[in-house]
């Protein structure tokens, strides 16, 4: 009874804000994400239970059953349409912008996605402290208008996270502050002709430093199926890059665009299905006091852009199969974790559509990890 009135309570939360829910369109542009909870539909916050918690949910440090050093963590989101943009050596020309405009210029109205990530990390019970390095690029030229979007971020990031366990563990509350060097060319503030010729960040990419903090509370009822409850304020007083020039070039006039304070909420259950089973199901919903905006500039009213969904099978915590919905999409993962090492895929789509026009970009991750 009182799970089922728990679980109620969340859907009404939900449904108000997808009533009330406006949004502009386009993808949206997050700080962290993974290969895990892009398996799984996107979500994160509620289930998150391993080092990345420092990065997803600070709370979720005080869920960690073991201490972990991560020595290396290389992961690469790759859009299945690059090959037909870039093929063989030529995925290279990823790394230089000129070379992604260069590329796009043959293959106008397909879109090019690349994410490459590291994270280093030490987190023991309820602290960590890491060091995150990302760099993303999204371009596409469109045939009509004759126009470039391009959507470039190189983090440098060094975050320290604390949680504070209460009554046992029920209730998590947790924090953690970031220094992040950006360089970035965001679509709405910086405009590229298709035959821009000598493109780099050096010259093209607003650059800065900030120091942001998340805070997040996780609720765990000692009820079956253990339900929980998981909020997540992300850049607590807006984020603005105005505290100092940043680490690659330190020479830009302008800084990267400010990052605007948002909430997640999210709800899980964890049932037990074996002896040597257990899942994982969870609901998200991303930005729930609706302030974000999107590089195109489109008012949309499409509730599905911040909802996740996604569910896990844990295997003797050896092999981990995913599955979930991102925004309108299917997603799927899969896992294998030994010793020392972890090894992580996942597809998912993602909506880069404006308007009420959906459109999905079709993306594969994958993650080797060497942790101890």
């Amino acid at each position: 009874m009182k799970c089922r009135l728990f679980c109620k309570t969340f859907l009404i939360f939900l449904l108000l804000n997808f009533l009330n829910l406006q949004v502009k369109a386009g993808e949206l542009y997050e700080f962290y994400n993974g290969a895990r909870q892009m398996g799984m539909g996107g979500a994160t916050i509620a289930t998150v239970n391993d080092e990345t918690a420092l990065f997803a949910n600070p709370a979720a440090l005080g869920k960690l059953r073991d201490s972990f050093i991560t020595v290396a963590d290389p992961e690469i989101d790759y859009g299945e349409v690059n090959s037909e943009i870039a093929t063989g050596t030529g995925i290279l020309d990823a790394f230089s912008l000129q070379g992604v405009v260069d590329k796009l210029n043959v293959s106008k109205d397909k879109h090019f996605h690349l994410r490459a990530q590291f994270s280093p990390s030490l987190v023991l019970a309820n602290f960590g402290i890491g060091v995150y390095e990302k760099y993303s690029v999204d371009g596409e030229i469109k045939t009509s208008p004759n126009q470039l979007e391009l959507n470039y971020r190189n983090d440098l990031a060094f975050v320290i996270g604390y949680c504070l366990r209460i009554w046992d563990g029920r209730i998590k509350f947790g924090f953690n502050a970031k220094y992040i060097s950006r360089l970035e060319i965001d679509n709405s503030q910086h405009t590229i002709a298709p035959t821009v010729t000598g493109l780099s960040a050096s010259n093209n990419a607003s650059e800065g430093a900030g120091i942001s903090a998340d805070v997040g509370l996780i609720l765990a009822a000692p009820w079956a199926l253990l339900p929980t409850l998981a909020i997540v304020a992300h850049d607590v007083g807006d984020t603005e890059f105005t505290a100092g020039t940043g680490f690659m070039y330190g020479t830009s006039a302008t800084r990267p665009k400010k990052v605007s304070q948002t909430y997640d909420a999210a709800l899980a259950i964890f049932p037990i299905v074996g002896s040597r089973t257990r899942t994982t199901v969870t609901l998200e919903a991303r930005d729930v006091t609706n302030v974000l905006t999107e590089s195109d500039g489109t008012q949309i009213t499409d509730p599905y852009k911040k909802y996740h969904a996604g569910v896990e099978f844990n295997i003797q915590d050896m092999f981990f199969i995913r599955g979930g919905m991102n925004q309108h999409y299917w997603t799927a993962g899969l896992e294998f974790a030994y010793d020392r090492f972890q090894f992580q895929i996942s597809s998912y789509g993602e909506d880069i559509g404006t308007g009420t026009n959906n459109r999905e970009d079709r993306r594969y991750s994958a993650k080797f990890a060497y942790r101890f």
